[in-house]
């Protein structure tokens, strides 16, 4: 990159402030460099916010909380279209902020800010149908009332993988139900967030209903482990969830979306090219860096060798380049994504795996990058076989009986998501329904939907994102019994 292109992206970058209450202030010296992974050049710098600021936060959220809670649903629905629509007018810069920071390609950035608009729209429709019910009472003169309110003052933790959306599963939610926030993104992936949430106001978004703090360890820890919070949504790697939960101050609700290790099963039965497809796309969609992306492949051992030509073939004709390019794959986010793909490559091949395509890292090319690789007769014991990579790295093992692509499937402690490609209807029910995975596509990559409960088991996690489920994860049950007779 140019000096003179270089200037002009850091043109781009939002100056580095928290959001409190309305107000734009500062999270302390900075102190976290903000990298571009095309090209390793640094983007800005940003505070990582101490405790003090961090409680600057969260008592802006605790003071707006019963004004905004007492709001009417059609209200804060007004409130949620009116930030979609601000979204949607501001989604060229957005997005060039998500691909200059995370390095996605900007097609596919743009995609991502679309889809927070949608959240903002979606949720701002389910905000008005949280119903209740009332229950029959033994006692004549008696009713009982069930309602759904506001959990309180939530802390959101997001990744920088999608850096905007996953704001926006929280946010758009929290809000709709009537809750207060408190946000603190990744510190790979700022800006997005600094800008989205210059939207806020002018939207309606009452001072201090969302507040943002910017930071890494440090904010973080401070948040998670913050006495005064009602609920703490967190996204990220399971290791930091378990940091998380054993740091809360008191037993609060929580939702967390740990990620996985995603498998894919292809029957004899399957349509090859679907399931090749599906694969190319699931796999080294955003170089692999999604947490549903598929990560080991289980092909029944009559199709394998004409699975794995085939994969070959549609990875080895990916391009590879800088976001802003829009290629197929752009480079991974960091360093550590980079090494542990390189890592897991080399511990396959050396328990007797073989690299068909990619397999390095690109030698012409600055920054953090690793070529989309396919590796064959991947050990089920190997890396690439148990635990998630999170890049551009997808490994196929051959399998002979149902019962055993179940085994592997299941065979790690990841729950999120699972694909399997079958035309025959009692494989498609019968693996399909011994998945146990929370979300399972069936010869379709795409493993969730907006208006459908997103969310993991075992070790990705607990709770749910989209669908009512998303919104019912922000509200409480209320029992409310009257009496009114003799």
């Amino acid at each position: 990159m140019t000096a003179m292109s270089t200037m002009s992206t850091k043109s781009e970058m939002p100056e580095p402030r928290n959001l409190v209450a309305g107000r734009w202030v500062s999270g302390g010296e900075p102190s976290v460099a903000v990298v571009n992974p095309a090209d390793g050049q640094v983007l800005t710098t940003i505070p990582d916010t101490a405790a003090e600021g961090v409680d600057e936060a969260v008592r802006a959220a605790r003071a707006a909380l019963p004004a905004w809670r007492s709001t009417t649903p059609f209200q804060r629905a007004a409130v949620l279209h009116r930030l979609a629509t601000a979204v949607r007018g501001d989604l060229e810069p957005l997005a060039r902020l998500i691909t200059l920071e995370m390095g996605k390609p900007i097609g596919e950035a743009r995609g991502e800010t679309a889809k927070l608009a949608d959240a903002f729209d979606y949720y701002a429709e389910e905000g008005v149908r949280v119903y209740g019910e009332t229950i029959p009472n033994e006692q004549a003169g008696v009713t009982s009332i069930v309602r759904h309110e506001p959990v309180g003052v939530v802390g959101a933790i997001t990744p920088w993988n999608y850096p905007l959306e996953l704001i926006g599963w929280k946010l758009a939610a929290a809000l709709a139900a009537g809750c207060t926030i408190v946000v603190k993104p990744s510190e790979y992936t700022p800006s997005s967030a600094v800008r989205l949430f210059g939207l806020l106001a002018g939207a309606g978004v009452p001072d201090g209903v969302a507040n943002l703090v910017l930071g890494a360890g440090t904010a973080g820890r401070a948040l998670a482990s913050h006495p005064d919070l009602d609920k703490l949504a967190f996204t990220g790697s399971g290791a930091t969830g378990a940091a998380i939960t054993r740091s809360l101050a008191k037993a609060i609700l929580t939702s967390m979306e740990l990620g996985g290790s995603c498998p894919q099963i292809v029957t004899a039965s399957a349509d090859l090219d679907e399931a090749v497809a599906g694969c190319a796309r699931r796999g080294f969609r955003n170089a692999g860096q999604i947490c549903i992306a598929i990560n080991r492949v289980y092909v029944q051992r009559e199709v394998h060798a004409a699975f794995v030509d085939k994969l070959t073939a549609a990875v080895a004709a990916l391009s590879v380049g800088p976001g802003l390019d829009d290629p197929d794959v752009g480079p991974v986010t960091n360093a550590e994504i980079r090494d542990r793909c390189a890592a897991h490559v080399e511990d396959a091949v050396a328990r007797g795996a073989q690299v068909r395509a990619g397999g390095h890292s690109p030698s012409d090319l600055e920054g953090t990058w690793f070529s989309p690789t396919v590796v064959d007769d991947v050990p089920p014991d190997s890396l690439l076989g148990s635990q998630e990579t999170f890049g551009p790295v997808v490994g196929v093992t051959p399998y002979d009986t149902a019962e055993e692509a179940i085994a592997l499937a299941n065979g790690t402690d990841a729950g999120l998501a699972a694909y399997l490609y079958a035309r025959d209807l009692g494989e498609v029910f019968s693996i399909g329904h011994a998945l146990e995975f929370g979300n399972v596509a069936v010869n379709n990559p795409d493993a969730g939907i907006m208006n459908a409960p997103y969310g993991g088991r075992k070790g990705s996690g607990h709770g749910s994102e989209h669908g009512r489920e998303g919104l019912h994860a922000y509200l409480q049950v209320k029992h409310l019994r009257i009496r009114y007779g003799q």
